[in-house]
């Protein structure tokens, strides 16, 4: 791009695309030029009218058509003019490479003239030497510029040339235009002047163009503040949108947090309450069955005093009755004055209550706040300091933002752990002599550390959210996404999985690309460096982790790069039905043919960086360095011969090898001899074909889910663990990862798009 205030060259017009149309992207022919001054050949232009209009293809301002057609359209003199230079270069015999004079054959010479080795510039003729020694000596072309034609083919005499080049009349050919017609705006040759414009002032060209060039040259200044105005604001968007993909980042790495720590306390909670439950019923039973121990008691008594007098009453004798009367009538008296049963037993039954805005359903314990961002005029020059120092202070002044802000997730973290703080309370008044003495004490430390400014803080941004919620209602549900699966076990509430930093995001369409990008292949080359196969350009690109462009690596002309794996001092890579093997140079060391029943293979290279791994129907064949076949292996034996289709394939540090079946759409991980590790084939996958895969350094997978743009992570056996990367990581249809230096995950997008981020490890 030419900036501003400067004049691009003639070289420059001459060697780039000015002179192609952009839409035959062949040379100009007839340029016409529309009113929004781009300009293109005729019979293109005829091609896109659509009755009394047409659409300009770069701009898309619509046009409307003159009624004399196409044609009534300007006509592009200064195109013309430089084409005209172009064609007067390129002239002659190409083939020969020796120009016949034009001269000769107008004097009686040969019929096709002696070779040229001379031009004059005011004719525009090629001269042989005794013709230009002869052109010289004349009294009409004695001034004419004659130069060498070798340098006027190479350029030397091109400014000379365009000075002394003029515009041809198109009604009168060989006519030169000369004046300008001041009513009728219009270029007038000699012939022109004398015939319908006789009577209308006409000014020569030269001072034509000295009266309107201020003119002109004010509205060009004008642009270029607007160009200015347009490239500060261009700037500013760029600026904006990485700022917000970054704090998009975070306040996603916050969610995370927020809701582990949640989940965490909610279990917790879940324990304790389970405990106290269990508590209370095994105090209610053994002081029930103490009851119940002497209950019996008294009924057997009184069961044996009630069967003695029955039987008295009823087989004994009137004397024998008699003489017992007494005894019996004191025994039941005594039975009956003494109270049958203990007193009403305490019966303390446990309910279940639940926060009362637990139950509410506009009761969001994770919510967002949105506050306008304002450009930065100064672009952050001042005060940056050290980057190290300043990441973990400008986290913190964004938290405390979004706390202030009201809405952000550690207000919602602290009224969950108020609203557990106040369950306790509420149990402990219910079942006092329950709670265990440990228990109530902490409640009553952490009711007092629940300061009355706390309290009013958090009314504070209850408040403020309820009115935010109603306006961000409708614009949360656009970005939703589905619930992911609860984590393995074995990393449940322990916040032991990998999060992403986002580290840099860069485009990787270079000025030489025909094409966008499509990125099939990434693989890491040389420290803090990755290398991008790009199948639409046919190349292979070098870029650092920081998005800088370190250039190409050569490869045999017409492959299409697919998949990409760096070796010691060498790179792999498939291109169609064929593995290459090439130094960092371009040279080929060797390749082979690969079947033809898959359309794309996957290429790896092993931990030892001496053998490539590449996916075949199925089979995953192992090559050394010299192209000989190592091993090759199904995994899970011949038992899955013909059932596994490997579309993608890793290696871990471990020497496992991590493949996405899509046959059996599942993750396999296998050994060296494809015994099989583990497979997850679960909900996890949300029904997607799985994509490309990556390991870090501790054996961690990561899995790229295209379709629902997630990135998700699994344990070294395949288990899944959660979600790595969303959509609120700037993911829009995640095509290729790789893992450079065991921390780092390069994804690319489809719009030829890399995201850089480093994985932070549990212990780091």
């Amino acid at each position: 791009m030419v900036s501003q205030g400067s004049s691009p060259s003639l070289l420059e017009a001459l060697s780039s695309d000015f002179l192609a149309c952009k839409i035959c992207l062949e040379q100009l022919r007839v340029p016409k030029t529309l009113p929004c001054l781009h300009t293109y050949c005729q019979a293109c232009l005829a091609q896109l009218a659509e009755g009394s209009h047409l659409r300009c293809p770069e701009c898309r301002e619509v046009v409307p058509v003159p009624p004399g057609g196409v044609a009534a359209f300007k006509t592009n003199f200064f195109v013309n003019g430089l084409l005209d230079l172009v064609t007067a270069r390129a002239g002659g015999d190409l083939r020969a490479g020796k120009p016949a004079c034009a001269l000769c054959p107008l004097m009686g010479g040969t019929s096709t003239g002696g070779p040229a080795t001379a031009r004059c510039l005011d004719c525009a003729d090629d001269l042989c030497q005794a013709c230009a020694d002869g052109h010289r000596c004349t009294r009409q072309t004695h001034a004419h510029r004659v130069v060498d034609l070798v340098g006027y083919r190479a350029g030397w005499y091109d400014e000379e040339a365009r000075e002394r080049q003029a515009a041809q009349c198109p009604q009168h050919p060989g006519e030169a235009l000369r004046f300008l017609c001041q009513p009728c705006s219009q270029l007038l040759c000699r012939e022109c002047r004398l015939d319908p414009h006789l009577d209308h002032p006409c000014l020569p060209l030269a001072e034509a163009v000295q009266a309107r060039r201020p003119g002109l040259e004010e509205l060009l200044a004008g642009v270029d503040n607007n160009l200015a105005e347009l490239e500060a604001a261009r700037a500013v968007e760029k600026e904006m949108l990485a700022r917000l993909r970054e704090q998009a980042a975070r306040v996603g790495m916050q969610v995370e947090e927020a809701a582990e720590r949640v989940l965490r306390a909610l279990l917790a909670q879940k324990q304790e309450v389970l405990g106290q439950l269990r508590a209370h019923v095994e105090a209610a039973e053994e002081a029930a069955r103490g009851r119940l121990a002497e209950l019996e008691s008294r009924e057997q008594v009184a069961r044996t005093a009630a069967t003695f007098a029955r039987r008295v009453l009823s087989l004994g004798r009137e004397a024998e009755i008699l003489s017992l009367e007494g005894a019996i009538s004191q025994r039941l008296q005594q039975l009956q004055g003494c109270p049958w049963t203990p007193g009403p037993a305490p019966c303390l039954l446990p309910q279940l209550e639940l926060h009362p805005r637990l139950l509410d359903k506009n009761c969001h314990l994770l919510e967002l706040s949105f506050e306008e961002q304002q450009p930065q005029k100064d672009g952050g020059k001042d005060g940056t300091g050290t980057q190290g120092d300043d990441a973990t202070q400008g986290q913190g002044e964004d938290q405390a933002k979004t706390e202030k802000k009201g809405g952000g997730v550690q207000s919602q973290s602290e009224d969950v752990t108020k609203f557990q703080k106040e369950e306790k309370a509420q149990i402990q008044r219910e079942d006092g002599a329950q709670t265990p003495k440990e228990d109530r004490a902490q409640i009553q430390r952490e009711n007092v550390a629940q300061t009355p400014r706390e309290d009013g803080e958090a009314h504070c941004q209850r408040s403020g959210r309820s009115n935010r919620r109603r306006r961000f209602k409708g614009r949360l549900k656009s970005i939703s996404r589905e619930p992911s699966p609860a984590p393995g076990s074995n990393l449940e509430g322990s916040g032991l999985l990998p999060k992403p930093m986002f580290s840099c995001s860069f485009p990787t369409r270079m000025p030489g690309d025909k094409w966008s990008p499509r990125i099939t292949g990434l693989c890491p080359f040389g420290p803090q460096e990755i290398l991008v196969a790009d199948e639409q350009n046919k190349v292979l690109k070098r870029f650092s982790l920081n998005g800088d462009y370190k250039g190409t690596v050569p490869i045999p002309e017409g492959c299409s790069p697919c998949s990409v794996a760096a070796l010691q001092g060498a790179v792999a890579f498939s291109a169609g039905s064929r593995l290459y093997l090439i130094s960092p140079d371009g040279e080929v060391q060797w390749r082979r043919a690969l079947s033809h029943s898959q359309a794309s293979h996957a290429v790896a290279a092993l931990p030892s960086r001496d053998r490539v791994a590449v996916s075949v129907s199925g089979f995953v064949e192992v090559y050394n360095m010299e192209g000989s076949l190592a091993t090759r292996f199904v995994p899970g034996g011949k038992a899955s011969r013909g059932l596994r289709a490997l579309v993608f394939l890793a290696t871990s540090p471990q020497g496992n090898f991590v493949g996405s079946d899509w046959q059996q759409n599942s993750l396999v991980v296998c050994d060296g001899l494809g015994q099989v590790i583990g497979e997850y084939s679960g909900p996890g996958l949300h029904g997607c074909q799985p994509g490309s895969v990556s390991v870090d350094k501790k054996g961690y997978i990561f899995l790229t889910l295209r379709e629902i743009n997630k990135v998700v992570v699994l344990d070294p056996k395949g288990s899944l663990l959660g979600d790595f990367l969303t959509a609120y990581h700037g993911l829009e249809k995640p095509r290729v990862t790789t893992m450079v230096d065991g921390r780092y995950l390069a994804v690319s997008l489809s719009n030829g798009t890399i995201h850089v981020f480093r994985v932070r490890s549990s212990d780091s």
